[in-house]
């Protein structure tokens, strides 16, 4: 499973696009997102496909986590987004 790497910078569209297919392909998305601006873009991203895939009857449902990530070699806790279809 690919993980999307999500930053402050990211664009909201861009990444629902990316979302939109992957739940497509596979029913599952994973997003990565460390501090506030990465996690704010990515739930806009959720929200963002949502409406891309809602006319097609698939419904997506989103289950944050936190995650330990290795930053510069240093240990950061960061949230993870699992986006999941329920059809």
């Amino acid at each position: 499973m690919e993980t999307l790497k999500i930053s402050s910078k990211s664009n909201p569209n861009s990444i629902a696009g990316a979302i939109a297919g992957l739940v497509k392909e596979s029913r599952k998305a994973e997003m990565q997102a460390i501090g506030a601006g990465a996690l704010n873009q990515a739930v806009k991203a959720v929200a963002i496909a949502r409406g891309f895939v809602a006319p097609t009857g698939v419904d997506l449902v989103c289950i944050p986590a936190f995650a330990e990530v290795q930053v510069e070699g240093e240990d950061r806790t960061g949230m993870k987004l699992i986006v999941e279809s329920r059809k």
